[in-house]
């Protein structure tokens, strides 16, 4: 739904619940309770009516047309503009940023700030080069270059291939999930219509920015090329990265593709980058290396320090340190031992030191030994699933699936069963209490173990789309039983909590959002604040119907009520939300040592500090480089899995 209707919803819900708890008091004043809360749940469905999209926009019923096309591609692409420059800023290209040069294996030479123009004129392209040589950088600042200068255009979407299975999913449906992981909003079918992801894909609405071709398992890379051909045929737009070597070994080449290879750093760039980045001492440090390579231009260290990666880790690791260790040949023998010690610095370098935690402006300083630890067991779980990005919600994936399954089952059912059987034991009938309390946290268990399940969910048809029917029909069912049980008053209340409860579920179904820029962090909070408004709207509602039902004249039963009330409403808002589960899994690896207890403030300091960086709604290691070491994972192996 739109913006508009969305808080209007929001606001609708929460004055509902506010005005059913002061039915209580009113009767102070001669007014009917029964009264008030008919009157009160009938305005409640009208104004769920005067909002509900599938009444008045029939359309949204069916496949999104031209127009919500349009706007939602443009939508998305001020999205991805705001999220790739805020990473673009995070990683510092902004203010030093080594020029990359590459080179046409047909065409002339150029640098970095020529790839759009190149692109512009022929728009398939395949950028190769070495480990660390800037390929995902190319890819991301040709994906902003084209942002900046896009009208009509299809948007450019910059995916890592390393989370497609080709043998599970075609590349379109892939890039269809992660458009719809990345971008919620995408299901708001008022805005743009069923199926807005499908057709933005469908329709060449974006085209793909493919990174990282060598990250798909070597069995399967050349059955990959084969089907990115055939869904990307002719003159479509399309980009592709992959080291060299991995590429030729395919054999397969991209058709109407302009292949560029990356070339290696220019030595005094090189030397002018580090000087740039580093203060006059440790400037001055540096000066026996760069003597060093001018000395040896072919040498092991100016292999090394030939790529961006290696330069980067170079300034970072070395701020405060003695680069002058690497002139050592019998520590650092080749081009690898050296890429190795740079990248183990890297971890060891940016925690454990306020100094450097105030300058990345980090949350806090943490301990070196444990950040290492902690990063360790994310880089071998990562590699235990073969996947390159680590999504909050896949968090899950760290734990066995029936042992997390029964936690927050287990948990949620405690948690439920308690508020119920604690406001009963305070009722009119407190020896039901424990059976009621036994009984309601069974049912919550049940539909947690049935709600653990990773299920995607599917859009709604026909009338299951409408905000006032579903509202009204699920309300009008638990008023009944209720007032069957309880009287006129207690079904009124907890219908209207029910019908309040699956208004907020629509409210928070879909984003309006679209143009926000994707993080970790913003699609973590939106289940957070449906958790935690829920919890309260149920809360009031469970308070309210508690005072009337089982103490009318006790303002201890409201208080009573609204507690309980807020336990219950916790375990039914959370039960198909991506963050209990993740909380779950969280706080069991925390128990066990494996993950720090506030692990999203972690995170988030650890690409401060520049170790990981962010792609979209997930974390990724700065580089598979450092990912493997952390993984402990030889040379050999890295070659072989690459």
């Amino acid at each position: 739904m739109s913006r508009f209707r969305q808080r209007a919803v929001l606001t609708g819900c929460v004055l509902a619940a506010v005005l059913a708890a002061a039915g209580l008091f009113v009767t102070d004043y001669g007014i009917d309770p029964d009264l008030w809360l008919t009157g009160l749940a009938l305005g409640f469905l009208a104004l769920l009516a005067a909002l509900d999209p599938w009444l008045h926009r029939r359309r949204a019923a069916g496949l999104a047309t031209d127009d919500s096309l349009d706007a939602a591609a443009n939508a998305l692409a001020l999205a991805l503009h705001a999220q790739w420059n805020e990473e673009c800023r995070a990683r510092g290209l902004h203010d030093t940023a080594l020029d990359l040069h590459w080179s046409a294996i047909q065409g002339e030479p150029g640098h970095s700030d020529a790839v759009v123009r190149a692109f512009l004129r022929n728009p398939r392209a395949v950028f190769l080069g070495e480990p660390g040589a800037g390929k995902s950088t190319t890819a991301m600042l040709l994906t902003i270059g084209l942002l900046d200068r896009r009208v009509d255009d299809p948007v450019p979407l910059l995916l890592p291939l390393s989370t497609w299975d080709p043998g599970e999913e075609d590349v379109r449906t892939w890039m269809t999930r992660r458009l719809y992981e990345d971008h919620p909003a995408l299901r708001n079918t008022e805005l743009y219509g069923s199926y807005a992801a499908d057709l933005l894909v469908e329709q060449r609405r974006v085209f793909p920015v493919l990174d990282g071709l060598d990250q798909i398992p070597a069995d399967q890379r050349a059955d990959a090329l084969d089907r990115i051909n055939r869904a990307f045929p002719g003159s479509q737009p399309l980009v592709l990265t992959s080291r060299l070597d991995e590429f030729v070994e395919v054999g397969t080449p991209v058709v109407g593709a302009q292949v560029v290879q990356l070339q290696p750093l220019d030595l005094e760039e090189v030397a002018g980058y580090l000087r740039s980045v580093s203060d006059p001492v440790t400037a001055a440090r540096w000066e026996p290396v760069f003597l060093h390579l001018r000395d040896e231009p072919d040498g092991r260290l100016a292999e090394a320090l030939s790529t961006p990666l290696a330069v980067w880790l170079a300034g970072v690791v070395y701020g405060y340190g003695e680069p002058s260790e690497l002139l050592d040949r019998s520590r650092f023998p080749d081009r690898t031992a050296i890429e190795n010690h740079l990248a183990d610095l890297l971890v060891d370098g940016a925690f454990g030191d306020r100094g450097v935690a105030h300058q990345a402006r980090a949350s806090q300083v943490w301990p070196r030994d444990k950040a290492a630890r902690w990063l360790a067991f994310l880089a071998t779980e990562m590699r235990r699933r073969g996947v390159r990005e680590l999504g909050w919600w896949e968090l899950r994936r760290s734990m066995n699936s029936l042992w997390l399954a029964l936690l927050g089952a287990v948990a949620l059912g405690a948690i439920g069963g308690f508020g119920v059987g604690w406001l009963m034991a305070y009722a009119s009938t407190p020896r039901w209490a424990p059976i009621t309390g036994l009984a309601a946290g069974l049912a919550v268990a049940v539909a947690a173990l049935y709600a653990s399940g990773h299920r995607t969910p599917k859009p709604r048809l026909g009338v299951w789309r409408s905000l006032v029917v579903v509202s009204g029909v699920l309300g009008t069912a638990a008023g009944l039983v209720f007032g069957a049980l309880y009287g006129l008053s207690a079904g009124l209340v907890v219908g209207l909590g029910i019908a309040v409860a699956v208004a907020l579920r629509f409210g928070f179904a879909s984003s309006a959002e679209l143009s926000h820029p994707s993080s970790p962090r913003w699609t973590m909070a939106r289940d957070r604040i449906a958790v935690w408004t829920g919890s309260l709207v149920l809360a009031v509602v469970f308070g309210a119907a508690a005072g009337l039902v089982f103490g009318p004249n006790q303002s201890g039963m409201v208080g009573l009520g609204l507690t309980c009330g807020l336990l219950l409403g916790f375990t039914l808002s959370v039960l198909h939300l991506r963050w209990w589960w993740f909380t779950v899994a969280r706080i069991w690896l925390a128990l066990r040592g494996k993950l720090p207890w506030e692990l999203m403030v972690f995170l988030e300091d650890a690409r401060k500090l520049g170790v990981l960086r962010q792609a979209g709604a997930a974390y990724q290691f700065r580089h598979a480089l450092v990912q493997d070491r952390l993984a402990g994972v030889r040379p050999s192996q890295v070659t072989s899995d690459a």
